[in-house]
This record gives C-alpha cells, structure tokens and sequence, in this order.
C-alpha cells in the first residue's frame, strides 16, 4: 500500500526520521497520527470503485480507447498508472543499509520465514478453502500472498511504536527478494504444489515468463528509478533532506496511481460486480482471516524468539501486509485488467487499511499486557543509516 505525508504534527512514515525508535503515545491517539488521506484511504478506495463502476456504465467503448496504446500487453494509461502506485514506494528504501540487518540474525530469519515460507503457504491454504470455486479469485488471493508488503507497512509499524530501522530494512529486503523469486514462487503456488496435492488447475493458464516480465516491468523498473533517485539525492542533497522534505512530497503519487487503476478496473469490471455484489465479500474474508493469523502468529514467534516489543511489532507487521500494487501488476499483465484476479487485487486495500489499523490497537495493547524482552537482552541494535 502507498504511504503519503503526514501533517506537520505527525510522525513521518520513514525510516530515516530523527525521532526515537520506539515513541510511547495514547493508544487513542493512533488514528489522529494518520495522514488525512491515509486515514481516509478505506473511504477514497471505496469512492474510486464507485466512480469506476459509474465511468464504466457512461462510457460502454472505456476498454477499446485504453486497449488503442499497448506497452506489452497492458494498455498504457494502465501501465503508468502501475508505475507509478511502485516509485514513490520504491524511492524511500534505504538501500545503503541492507547489510545492516545481519547485526540482528534472530531478527533477519524470522522476517524471512514469516515472509516468504509461511505467508505464501497460509494465503494458498485459505484461498483454496475459501474460494475453491471461484478459480480466478482463487489465484488472485494467492498472487496477493506472495506479495510482501514494502509501502505502507512503514506507517503501522511506527503507529504501533515498532523499529523504524529494522522495518525500512525489511522493506529494503523484501523488495530485493520480490525480484528475484516472485516468479519461481508463483510458478510453485500456481501449479507445481497443486499438483503434488491432487488439486484442479486446468484453469490457470499461465507461463512463468509472464509473471517474469511482469514483475521485471512494474517493480524492475520503479525498482531502479528508486535507486537511482536516492543515490542522486541523497548524493546531492543529503539524507536528511531526502528522507523529510523529497520522499514525503512524492509519496502521494503512489495514491493517485492506485486509485487511478481501481477506477479502471471497476470501470471494466463494473457490470460484473453488478451482476454478483457478493464478490466483494467472498474475497474480504479470506483476507480478514489472513491478516489477523498472520499478525499474530508472527508477533508471538517474536516474542517467544526473545525479540523486544518494537522488534517484535515490526516482524509482525511486515509479515502481515502484502504488496497489492505489485499483486494488481502482475495480475494485469498475466491475465488482462478485466480478470478476476486483477478485481481480487483491487478490493484488497479496502480490506487491509481497516484490518491492519486495528491491529495497531491490538499491538499497543499487548505491549501493556504481555512481558517482553528488554532491549539490551536482545540482539544487538541495527545501526542508524545516517
């Protein structure tokens, strides 16, 4: 999910900040720490897939006007969209201190088991116990899974008073990892595991080098502009100016392109959702099982690993967010922008905003009830990246 700038009394969402890692606030004071448009981010979603479905009942010809302009096999408007919901995101990775986290070996492993092994593995449980029927759906919810979050994760995590140097890091590692394996996972989820287990996929018509190009198109290139923008700026420019004057001021680009590509979707997929108004809810709930067994299951393995709370908080919402720009990308350009995997991705972040807000409170909550290790008892600070 795209993270945007807070207003001048709220925190900022990236990692760079000078304020102190872990910041006690009233737990009632979460939702006023939002930026106006991400506290509203339910409520914009919701407006743009209205908008979407009205656009597509007035203008009947939308897909053959967007379809006029290709770049591959999506048509260009979409793909700029696409592009640019991942640059902002991408730019504010701190790529300088990836080798940071090796400081921190409990801490690295965990993320990386959470990630990449048990939340593919629990999204391709539920999306086959939950949607079994709806194949499109069905891959939709497992292409969502293999998407690890590397956007608005950044804000929950300080919300619930997480590591903001250990959550940019993971970004920053997730993000290197989403390169190199989406594809092979997604071949793996999609038809290899299946298979072993005697499962239908007559239906998912695929190739790995699809989801490949992809993958290289929509998180590749952003991928290397980020680079590219934070080594000049901060080159030029300085840390301090990029990670507080640069990034917050084009974070809400990633907004606009996400909201752009849900009004196209729900333009050509309006009738539809007309047509079956329960689809929305079908998906929401193997989404809304996913993210609170996710979270807690990754906050306990925290604990019990001896991590403390910010430590801990930070692990756990990296592991629960997905990356649902990448998961509409790819889902666009393996199976077209009126498919019903693309739809699924879609009607993701009206489900994530709610669903991870509440867990912040849980979060703070536990901090009270449960005993966590002391920072000195845990492993070793990660270093500041300044």
């Amino acid at each position: 999910m795209p993270d945007n700038q807070p207003t001048d009394n709220q925190p900022t969402s990236n990692a760079a900040s000078s304020m102190p890692e872990a910041v006690t606030v009233p737990d009632e004071a979460v939702m006023a720490r939002l930026s106006t448009l991400d506290r509203f981010l339910p409520l914009w979603i919701a407006l743009a897939m209205a908008a979407g479905v009205l656009l597509g009942q007035l203008i009947p010809s939308l897909q053959t006007a967007l379809d006029s302009v290709r770049v591959g096999d999506t048509s260009l408007p979409i793909a700029i969209g696409l592009l640019a919901m991942m640059y902002p995101v991408l730019a504010r990775v701190k790529y300088e201190d990836i080798g940071h986290l090796t400081g921190d070996r409990r801490l690295l492993g965990l993320s990386l088991v959470l990630n990449w092994i048990i939340g593919p593995a629990l999204m391709f449980v539920l999306a086959w116990v939950f949607l079994a029927d709806y194949p499109a759906f069905r891959t939709g919810l497992i292409v969502i899974g293999l998407a690890r979050c590397i956007a608005m994760v950044l804000i929950w995590n300080d919300l619930a008073c997480g590591n903001r140097e250990a959550g940019a890091l993971l970004v920053a590692i997730n993000s290197v990892f989403q390169i190199l394996g989406y594809a092979l996972l997604g071949t793996f989820y999609l038809t290899v595991l299946p298979g072993w287990l005697g499962l239908d996929t007559q239906d998912v018509a695929f190739s790995t080098w699809e989801i490949t190009k992809a993958v290289l198109i929509f998180l590749g290139i952003p991928l290397v502009a980020g680079y590219v923008t934070r080594r000049i700026g901060v080159a030029r420019r300085g840390k301090i100016w990029y990670d507080d004057v640069f990034a917050p001021r084009i974070a809400p680009i990633a907004l606009w392109g996400l909201l752009f590509t849900i009004v196209v979707l729900f333009a050509l997929q309006g009738a539809a959702m007309l047509e079956a108004p329960t689809t929305v809810v079908r998906i929401a709930i193997p989404m809304l099982v996913y993210f609170a067994l996710m979270w807690f299951v990754s906050l306990a393995l925290s604990r019990a690993a001896g991590l403390p709370y910010d430590r801990s908080a930070t692990v756990a919402f990296t592991a629960a967010g997905n990356n649902f720009e990448l998961a509409i990308a790819v889902s666009i350009g393996v199976w077209g922008v009126t498919s019903g995997q693309a739809l699924t991705g879609a009607v993701g972040p009206l489900i994530e905003v709610p669903a991870l807000v509440a867990l912040v409170y849980v979060s703070l909550w536990l901090r009270r009830k449960w005993t966590w290790a002391k920072p000195s008892e845990a492993a070793q600070p990660v270093p500041k990246g300044t």
